[in-house]
């Protein structure tokens, strides 16, 4: 049994004096336990409204998410932990570092020492443990995203959805964030979502790349991704297996790139 399966999954919404909009039309795939599956796809094919239900905070008009045998629904979100780094890293610029990857934890309800070890453990992993003081606007950006990793990893979620979380910096931070990213996952061993518009990124980081079409969205393409971790960038196993999936998408597209 897949530890993640999307299962004919669809999703449309409601308008006023014309037929639904249908956004997501019976997306299946299945995700190992300790996996990075990329989600790949044009602007507005409903990668976010895919998140939402992923996440729980909104249902299915049809189908299902199953993450480590609960279907995940708004009414059964409480029952698993999951959460999501976005592309902009979200601190409290008014608190600390180590305030800021505690926050979740507090609101856990967790003891004051096991949030002080998980604070500490996880601010060590993403190498920002000398900077537990700082506040964010004092951090570059690509440290500000590790911070926001920490926060997210140190709940230890069952999984973890990273939404474009490096498409705000600079190609040279991007890139050495994406070797520290594969370096923590295999760390961890954490099962993880990572959308993107970057198909380099994708193949650069994924286990199993999915790429979805435009609205209302379906699997265009399903791609293991068979290349040893720890990969390098310019490795020409990765460079024709991008190669590859950029012809695909530009035959999704019609021959245009959106």
């Amino acid at each position: 049994m897949a530890y993640l399966e999307i299962a004919g999954l669809k999703k449309s919404f409601p308008r006023a004096g014309a037929a639904p909009l249908e956004v997501l039309s019976g997306l299946n795939t299945k995700v190992e336990e300790g996996a990075l599956l990329s989600i790949l796809g044009p602007s507005g094919c409903g990668k976010s409204t895919l998140l939402n239900i992923i996440n729980g905070l909104d249902n299915a008009t049809n189908g299902s998410v199953t993450l480590a045998g609960i279907e995940v629904t708004t009414q059964t979100r409480s029952d698993v932990k999951i959460s999501v780094v976005f592309q902009q890293p979200r601190l409290l610029p008014w608190q600390t570092v180590r305030q800021n990857v505690a926050l979740p934890l507090q609101e856990m309800h967790l003891h004051a020492a096991e949030i002080r070890e998980r604070t500490e453990k996880y601010l060590k992993l993403v190498g920002l443990d000398e900077f537990a003081d700082y506040f964010p606007l004092q951090l570059s950006g690509g440290m500000q995203q590790r911070v926001s990793l920490a926060r997210g990893l140190a709940i230890e979620p069952d999984l973890l959805l990273a939404d474009e979380p490096f498409s705000a910096l600079d190609e040279f931070s991007a890139r050495r964030l994406r070797q520290e990213f594969v370096r923590i996952w295999a760390e961890t061993g954490k099962t993880i979502l990572f959308v993107t518009h970057n198909i380099r990124e994708a193949v650069f980081l994924s286990t199993k790349v999915l790429m979805i079409t435009t609205r209302p969205a379906r699997v265009h393409l399903e791609l293991d991704v068979d290349v040893p971790h720890m990969r390098n960038p310019d490795d020409d196993e990765l460079f024709a297996l991008e190669k590859r999936i950029t012809g695909e998408f530009l035959e999704m597209e019609g021959g245009s790139v959106a």
